[in-house]
């Protein structure tokens, strides 16, 4: 007798009915809030709804609301109650909406401020009438009264809300005709942070962000009135590994990072999105590059993953792409240790001359796990053809209960998946060593690792036939290799990593690679062919779909189906 399921009741989302700009939308009663948990939807939210979008500082999805800066603000209407306290009615049977006006002058209006206000049944909002306008113009008079106006060197400028919204909201002319405040510059706030007093609105943006996600309680307001100001506790220091977040999170320019700072102007770069490399949590980031140069790392809201932040370290980890150490050349080198620049072409048939030679079981292979899918699937598959024995490099380092991981591999979980490393990563290295030492293996192939530091000494790698290297950067198995090739980053080719969790997320070229580096996919896709007969897909997203039709961890899923934000496997 075949079981009978029952499907569970959806509860229907309860709504409200409001109007905005005379729109008549139904909008949920309740939101999630930056923690998940349901609250009353505001005004604010209700707005983007119909497509109107709110002008505001201090608001940010993922932080607790203030209503600090009252950019929000708008005009609103709500039922007239009569004195039996229900709604008087029009003629035709509506609700008369009356408008909210300051007790002391009625002409006035009473303005909301959009981001903690919530809905209510039959409200109007205006967003854009007289009343809300010239709200918006006095919020924005108020603002810059002591502001510097310093746009022409400030970094903010291309990104600064409080420039957009002076553009679209502001007024030409200010009533100000008093000396502004001058409050210090270039206040040194911790290690990676410059604070600008001038420029701060105090929309406490990054006090937020330091409380209550990064639980750090460091920074708070001083002083009072005009002079108020930001200021990191006395006795405590703003040197988190998240405090660069809170110059993400400044709409005006007054936080900036030191990294950054007077670097570039952010219209002349340009930015892709890709992964950070630094540990396995597979932050999701934006690169910001001109001239073939990274000039920066920012968090990309993905709430799968790191929602819109990212660590200090991993932002900061990109400098050594333009190392001078960068190997540039394919270089082949006989038994005297003399070496000679070729092109790929050679390069690629005399070591495939040379692998056609090996006898199965001779081979030991040692590839990394910051190399993609893409790449540990091609070295699957000459891993198959010479049943070699393979493993992957562990490394492990400090993690916290945020965002960083101790894993410090961006994609262990995909050696795995595709059979390169096992659960315990490093565990077959010993057994390549003793391998060597007993002269059964006679050959070796790393890729992207420097074997001797995982204790392959000079001695031991004297005894293989081949030593074959693949690399970013220049080392010491690099200077003992027959073959080297040049490999490149991340930033430097396109691919996917499967993050700690199981989620595979793709990365996209942001620059070129120096001298004759290229992707790793392509040229292993030709040694491949050469090496095995086999024909793997010729593009990145063909060879991605047959990896994952191939491998039963990644569940069929195709390249178009990661999207920017990526996808799921079972792990």
């Amino acid at each position: 007798m075949a079981n009978e399921t029952t499907k569970a009741e959806i509860k229907p989302v309860e709504t409200v009915t409001v109007k905005v700009d005379g729109r008549t939308v139904e909008v949920p009663k309740t939101t999630p809030d930056w923690q998940g948990n349901p609250i009353p939807t505001t005004i604010l939210q209700a707005c983007k709804v119909v497509g109107k979008e709110i002008p505001h500082y201090c608001y940010h999805p993922k932080l607790p609301v203030a209503g600090n800066c009252r950019m929000c603000l708008v005009e609103i209407g709500m039922p007239a109650m009569g004195r039996d306290r229900k709604p008087i009615l029009n003629q035709d049977g509506t609700p008369k909406i009356q408008k909210g006006v300051l007790p002391y002058d009625p002409s006035l209006p009473r303005g909301a401020i959009a981001c903690a206000t919530p809905v209510a049944p039959n409200m109007e909002i205006h967003t854009d009438s007289d009343n809300t306008k010239m709200m918006r113009e006095g919020i924005l008079e108020s603002l810059l009264i002591n502001h510097p106006l310093d746009c022409t060197i400030c970094d903010q400028a291309g990104e600064c809300k409080l420039q957009e919204y002076s553009m679209e909201h502001g007024q030409a002319k200010s009533q100000f005709v008093e000396t502004k405040v001058s409050k210090p510059k270039q206040v040194d706030l911790g290690p990676r942070i410059m604070l600008d007093d001038e420029r701060c609105v105090l929309c406490t943006r990054c006090i937020r962000f330091t409380r209550d996600v990064a639980h750090d309680d460091a920074l708070g307001i001083v002083n009072r009135g005009s002079y108020n100001t930001i200021a990191a506790y006395p006795g405590s220091k703003f040197d988190n590994n998240y405090t660069l977040n809170t110059v993400d999170l400044c709409p005006v320019g007054a936080l900036t990072s030191k990294d950054f700072r007077f670097q570039m102007r952010v219209w002349f770069m340009k930015e892709t999105e890709s992964i950070c490399t630094s540990c396995s949590t597979g932050c999701n980031i934006k690169v910001g590059s001109r001239e073939n140069k990274v000039y920066r790392y920012e968090p990309r809201d993905n709430d799968a993953v790191n929602a819109s932040w990212m660590c200090d370290e991993g932002r900061l980890n990109y400098k050594w792409v333009h190392r001078e150490d960068r190997l540039k050349e394919c270089l082949i080198r006989n038994r005297n240790s003399e070496s000679r620049s070729v092109e790929w072409v050679t390069i690629i048939q005399e070591l495939s001359e040379r692998l056609s030679k090996c006898e199965k079981g001779s081979v030991a292979i040692i590839a990394s796990a910051r190399a993609s899918n893409e790449e540990l699937y091609l070295i699957k598959l000459l891993a198959n053809h010479f049943e070699a024995i393979t493993d992957c490099v562990p490394r492990e380092g400090e993690g916290d209960d945020f965002l960083v991981q101790s894993d410090k591999n961006p994609n262990s979980n995909g050696a795995r998946a595709i059979g390169i490393a096992f659960s315990e990563m490093g565990i077959q290295i010993p057994e390549i060593d003793d391998g060597i030492s007993e002269g059964r293996i006679k050959t070796l192939l790393s890729f992207g690792e420097n074997v001797t530091r995982v204790g392959m000494n000079d001695e031991l790698l004297a005894k293989l036939d081949l030593l074959v290297v693949s690399d970013i950067l220049g080392s010491h198995a690099a200077d003992k290799a027959d073959f080297l090739l040049p490999g490149c980053a991340h930033l430097e080719k396109r691919g996917s990593f499967v993050n700690g969790k199981g989620r595979v997320q793709k990365f996209m070229k942001a620059i070129e690679a120096p001298g004759k580096a290229r992707p790793d996919w392509e040229w292993l896709r030709e040694l491949v062919v050469h090496v095995t007969n086999e024909k793997p897909a010729d593009t990145l997203p063909g060879l991605f779909n047959e990896m994952s039709a191939n491998n039963a961890a990644f569940g069929g899923i195709q390249w178009k189906d990661l999207g920017s934000l990526g996808a799921d496997i079972k792990i």
